[in-house]
């Protein structure tokens, strides 16, 4: 009976198909059938054979996953450690930059010329002159008025060649272009005669310059003549009564244009 209980039993745990998480369970199973083979079989190892119960196996598994939360654990200990490692090593080095920065400072408090002030030079106070107020002498200036005679002198210099420059430098001319037209007395007019009148008025000042005929009607031509005059020695009305005394051959004249020049 114990024989047959045990083949059992080895039937149903191969059922379970846990054979990798129960290996040792299951080698003491065997161990136990072939000692029971050869009647050696005992209850304490019987009691082997028997299945895990419920609260077993949930106490597997509890450690199975207990196993895992360990290794998680190491892992993330591991990391602290080395974190922790490198932050000794930072203030490590903190502490090093400061100890030097210490020494610095205590250098240069100790040291009175790091800092040095310049001292101003001493002012030269200038020499008084004592002034003895019985000697009327030594308040007479004896080449005060020579010093004033040549810059009067050099003064004048300059203005004279200022006045000299000026003087050649010429004078802007005003000057205004006058367009004239000449009307003879009619059609039978030799206007070539009257142009010859109108250009042979000459005064200083005057200019003529071009001309032609302009129809005017009735087979009337008008002489229209240009003339460059300066202001200040010829006018219009000088230049109107000049030509008016050639009375045979021109009848009027009029001021067609009159610009600035």
């Amino acid at each position: 009976m114990p024989k047959k209980s045990t083949k059992m039993s080895g039937l149903q745990c191969l059922a379970t198909e846990n054979v990798w998480f129960d290996k040792q369970r299951y080698d003491d199973a065997e161990k136990c059938f072939y000692e029971g083979a050869n009647g050696t079989v005992t209850k304490a190892k019987t009691a082997v054979l028997q299945p895990k119960t419920a609260p077993q196996k949930r106490r597997h598994r509890n450690s199975s996953s207990h196993g895992g939360g360990d290794q998680e654990l190491v892992s993330r200990m591991k990391g602290m450690e080395l974190e922790n490692q490198t932050l000794h090593k930072v203030v490590e080095e903190m502490r090093a930059a400061l100890q030097k920065l210490e020494l610095r400072v205590a250098s240069l408090e100790k040291s009175p010329a790091a800092v040095t002030c310049t001292k101003a030079a001493p002012v030269k106070a200038a020499p008084v002159k004592v002034e003895n107020g019985d000697d009327d002498d030594s308040d007479i200036d004896l080449f005060g008025s020579d010093d004033d005679e040549e810059a009067e002198r050099i003064k004048q210099e300059r203005l004279d060649a200022y006045a000299a420059k000026k003087s050649k430098k010429p004078a802007l001319i005003a000057k205004s272009s006058i367009l004239l037209d000449v009307k003879p007395w009619d059609d039978e007019t030799d206007m070539g005669k009257l142009e010859e009148c109108v250009r042979s008025v000459q005064m200083d000042g005057l200019l003529w310059g071009a001309s032609k005929l302009v129809p005017v009607g009735y087979g009337i031509k008008k002489l229209q003549i240009n003339c460059v005059v300066e202001d200040d020695k010829v006018g219009t009305d000088i230049l109107e009564e000049e030509l008016t005394k050639f009375e045979d051959y021109i009848q009027s004249i009029d001021v067609a244009a009159f610009n600035k020049i």
